[in-house]
């Protein structure tokens, strides 16, 4: 099967987690740049990469790169490619574009400039002057950075963390895929429990549960290219089946737990994890963290309380670290991954992380902050 180039696009600061998720996958990283990972597949690696990675975006197609410092570079450019080799006759091809510290900084006249060559293009092959654009949907985008401008077709359609289980909307939503992350980068073994205290909607424990069973996050749901006639349904199939072969079937349970003081969160997160095919691992409860308790020897914190991005917020969300490096210090055996965007955290916890991380939720800058415990005695 013919090689192609994909691009798996990942917020700043997971480019080494996604990288990671593609080599897993068996396949080629050509290069590492700021949010993206480009890598080597077949055609079946557009389904394997939508279907299993956790951290990324989304996954492009690459169709070509190349210098464009005036309109007639960008044009010809564009124009040299094969499109035809991906658009069928009745496609619909939108065009986004983005430009960084290039001298074409016009994004709209980029965007015009890039459909008026692939339109031309498309004409000397299918022979006809207008194109309804009413058959399946391959969006197209035009990155122009410092002056090298980057043709790509999404394969994805939906940003990658949208798994299918999260339905009903709760108040500032941890992003699946930063939930992901989270949990790879405190090295989470399953034979020890995990709580996360400030639950919300659920996407921690589900994400936790998910990777414990090893449940490919996008098994559940649709992608724009499963529509084109270039990919086809059997390698679709194929790759969902590959992912529901490898589910596994011991794994242990409620050894995974996440509370909330609101009752009315934790029963979406309920709703949530059965959606997910995960509810028989999780034990969800309505607790408010100033109740909380552990007897466990060693286990996992991970979790990302209220930020008090507001004004108003800040002096109850300050009162609440100084409460949880009360609860939680003691519990010198266990291991606390807390992210947050409010700088002085660790002035209120108490305690100096062991290391930290910047990670960006919904666009908001914030420090992982890592806390490590010791290992268990081997047995």
């Amino acid at each position: 099967m013919e090689e192609i180039e994909l691009i798996a696009t990942s917020t700043f600061g997971l480019e080494s987690i996604v990288k990671k998720e593609v080599k897993d996958l068996g396949y080629h990283i050509i290069n590492v740049q700021n949010g993206k990972i480009v890598f080597k597949g077949d055609l079946k690696a557009i389904c394997r990469a939508n279907i299993w990675l956790r951290c990324a975006e989304r996954v492009q197609l690459k169709v070509g790169e190349f210098k464009a410092i005036t309109f007639d570079d960008l044009y010809e450019k564009t124009y040299s490619f094969p499109w035809d080799k991906w658009l069928p006759e009745h496609a619909a091809f939108p065009v986004s574009g983005k430009s960084v510290k290039s001298k074409l900084h016009s994004v709209p006249a980029c965007q015009s400039i890039v459909k008026k060559a692939i339109v031309d293009k498309l004409k000397t092959r299918y022979h006809c002057s207008w194109f309804e654009e009413d058959g399946p949907v391959f969006p197209i985008q035009v990155a122009i950075h410092k002056d090298i401008a980057t043709l790509t077709i999404d394969t994805s359609g939906d940003g990658l963390h949208k798994r299918g289980y999260r339905e009903l909307v709760t108040k500032a939503p941890l992003q699946e895929t930063i939930a992901a992350a989270m949990i790879y980068l405190s090295k989470w073994n399953e034979d020890r429990i995990l709580i996360d205290p400030f639950c919300g909607s659920g996407t921690i424990p589900i994400e936790t549960a998910m990777i414990g069973k090893n449940i490919a996050p996008g098994l559940n749901r649709e992608f724009v290219s499963e529509k084109w006639p270039c990919i086809g349904q059997k390698l679709w199939k194929e790759a969902r089946e590959e992912a529901r072969d490898l589910i596994k079937d011991e794994f242990n349970p409620r050894l995974i737990m996440g509370t909330d003081r609101d009752e009315n969160v934790i029963g979406i997160a309920r709703h949530h994890s059965r959606k997910a095919g995960v509810a028989d691992y999780i034990h969800f409860q309505q607790r408010d963290f100033s109740d909380f308790s552990t007897s466990r020897k060693y286990g996992y914190i991970i979790t990302n309380p209220p930020y008090g991005e507001r004004l108003s917020e800040r002096s109850s969300v300050e009162k609440l670290y100084r409460e949880m490096g009360r609860k939680l210090k003691p519990l010198d055996t266990w291991s606390f991954y807390i992210l947050t965007s409010h700088s002085r955290f660790e002035n209120f916890f108490g305690k100096r992380a062991s290391k930290r991380r910047k990670l960006y939720n919904g666009g908001i800058e914030c420090q992982y902050y890592q806390y490590y415990g010791p290992w268990p005695p081997r047995t």
